[in-house]
């Protein structure tokens, strides 16, 4: 099983989005820095150039708490407010996280470290996409 040390560095992120709703695809590409913080936490700070179909890309940022104890992985928003869990081995679900209406749905897929993936599918009155994310460890 993967822990925060496996976690812990820079790493290579491409993400692709097919945004239903719109009939869109967005594509980020960019870095996350997982820096670790206390005794078990990782502090996830992701940034990059994100881009719909033909508009001028955009600056995008996402910042995570992870913390990590007894074999789960809870992701935090960066005010403290529960994201979702998961197991780091293997393929896992994460658990699912209600959005108002919408519902968003987790696939891990560690399976290929130290490239992994994160599947979400989003659905809702307000939401219909799947984005996939693509992680693999930066040079450096």
């Amino acid at each position: 099983m993967l822990g925060r040390d496996d976690f812990a560095g820079l790493w290579q992120v491409v993400r692709r989005i097919e945004d239903r709703h719109s009939g869109m695809r967005g594509d980020f590409v960019g870095v996350a820095e997982l820096e670790p913080v206390g005794e078990a936490g990782l502090i996830y700070v992701e940034n990059g150039q994100m881009r719909f179909g033909d508009t001028p890309p955009m600056q995008a940022t996402r910042r995570y708490f992870w913390d990590f104890a007894d074999r789960l992985v809870t992701v935090r928003f960066a005010d403290g407010r529960n994201f979702h869990s998961f197991v780091p081995e293997g393929q896992a679900a994460g658990t699912d996280h209600p959005c108002g209406a919408d519902h968003y749905s987790v696939v891990y897929d560690f399976t290929r470290w130290p490239h992994w993936r994160a599947t979400w599918d989003v659905t809702g009155p307000r939401k219909d996409y799947t984005s996939v994310t693509d992680y693999v460890r930066a040079a450096g």
